[in-house]
């Protein structure tokens, strides 16, 4: 699914869920026809991201109530707003606009966040050779979204899904050491049943395990819960062999240090798992039918 399909799945599913038999308060109460103009504005400073699923919102919900709606002036995704700051403006059918506002809201709220938080891990590490990566911690169904605010936020992605790359875990070695398998040999035996482009990389929990992990050839050892002095022997004993990526429990006063250790990687499930929302809102004016919306 690419990034504009997966937009327009997730937008659909929300306004099926926000309004599975219509809009009963607004049909009551609004008269069929009536215009209404619309800003979204910043209420505080930020990251834009999910811009795809503002316009995305509307204009689904203009086709649900077969009216129209025109999104403009939506900066693009990683633009720096300050409070105040209008991030765009909505004219059109006043039933659609209503019905689209909420679902709008709380996708550009939340994406928005996650690239706000986002650029302040990659502020941290700047001047490192480590890149801020996210992981597979995402909200189920929004993963391509969120994905895409890590990098509106400077960050870069890792394996999409289990399906991208091989990444052989703690719970994985546990299992072959206990049928007592050799871990070299079975890290090369995967090499031979994966197609050459594949990226390998192997978790380990202690600088013991590194030797037979470099042995097998992989791409990136995950070095997990480190102290920063193991970090920086991990380093050293890699000596560029592989990349280094650095997890577990990265917060926004550690990663500076973590990324000083010369790791290349360092993965931050936080980015999606413990953004803020940020406080954007939508400010509707109406206007009576056959009147020019205010």
């Amino acid at each position: 699914m690419n990034s504009r399909s997966a937009v327009a799945a997730v937008v659909a599913a929300a306004l099926a869920e926000d309004a599975p038999w219509g809009d009963l308060t607004s049909e009551a109460l609004v008269p069929a026809g009536s215009l209404a103009t619309a800003e979204l504005r910043a209420r505080e400073p930020g990251v834009l991201a999910g811009g795809a699923a503002v316009h995305a919102a509307f204009a689904q919900a203009a086709a649900l109530v077969g009216g129209e709606v025109r999104v403009t002036d939506v900066p693009a995704d990683g633009t720096v707003f300050a409070a105040g700051d209008v991030l765009g403006r909505v004219s059109g059918n006043a039933h659609a606009v209503l019905r689209a506002e909420r679902v709008a809201l709380n996708l550009v709220q939340h994406l928005s966040g996650v690239a706000t938080l986002t650029a302040a891990f990659v502020a941290q590490v700047a001047g490192t050779r480590a890149r801020v990566v996210d992981t597979r911690k995402t909200t189920p169904g929004l993963r391509a979204l969120e994905r895409a605010a890590v990098r509106a936020g400077g960050g870069h992605n890792h394996r999409f899904s289990l399906s991208d790359a091989v990444l052989v875990k703690d719970n994985h070695l546990a299992v072959l050491t206990a049928g007592g398998l050799d871990v070299t040999t079975a890290l090369k035996g995967v090499r031979e049943q994966v197609p050459h482009t594949t990226v390998i990389e192997v978790e380990v929990d202690s600088l013991d395990q590194l030797d037979a992990v470099l042995a097998a050839d992989v791409d990136v050892v995950l070095l997990d819960n480190f102290s920063l002095a193991d970090l920086e022997e991990g380093v050293r004993r890699v000596a560029g062999r592989a990349l280094v990526e650095a997890s577990g429990g990265v917060r926004l006063d550690t990663v500076a240090a973590i990324a000083a250790t010369g790791v290349d990687l360092v993965s931050v499930g936080a980015l999606t798992q413990n953004s803020p929302t940020l406080d954007i809102g939508l400010d509707t004016a109406l206007a009576a039918p056959g009147t020019a919306a205010p």
